[in-house]
């Protein structure tokens, strides 16, 4: 990760035998899926879980994603991915740090951007709805007592 957030969460994978290769590797693309696991836990502690999402009328697609892969995961290893909310102004930026738990060796590291759509329009929203800022804003407070 190359910069944390002060509002970040934690989700620990234990690498599942269906994510691997032949050689025990996790297949690349399953990293998406790990990292989608943690920013849901971000998204919770801000308070803007999916049901959230629904009722507020926006949508969240990702129109960039970045994966550096530094070590390989294998089939039963543990790891922890970190998702980091760094920016939230006209578009959603969360960085992620994938370790491993056993000796918190870097396993990756993520980037993705997401973008506010208005789901009735499917206009896209150069600013983030006021209900995701508000709930970020006061989740920052929370972080700061």
């Amino acid at each position: 990760m190359r910069r944390q957030g002060l509002l970040y969460a934690d989700c620990d994978v234990e690498v599942p035998f269906h994510d691997v290769d032949l050689a025990t590797v996790v297949w690349h693309g399953h990293y998406l899926k790990y990292l989608e696991n943690s920013r849901w836990q971000l998204m919770r502690r801000i308070g803007y879980d999916y049901a959230d999402m629904v009722a507020s009328g926006y949508g969240w697609p990702i129109v960039e994603a970045h994966v550096k892969y530094v070590r390989a995961a294998r089939y039963g290893q543990s790891l922890r991915v970190r998702a980091s909310l760094i920016d939230w102004s006209g578009r959603l930026t969360i960085h992620y740090l994938v370790t491993d738990n056993a000796d918190d060796a870097r396993v990756a590291r993520a980037k993705t951007v997401q973008v506010a759509i208005d789901m009735r329009t499917e206009a896209l929203q150069y600013e983030l709805p006021e209900i995701f800022t508000t709930r970020v804003a006061a989740a920052m407070q929370s972080v700061a007592r």
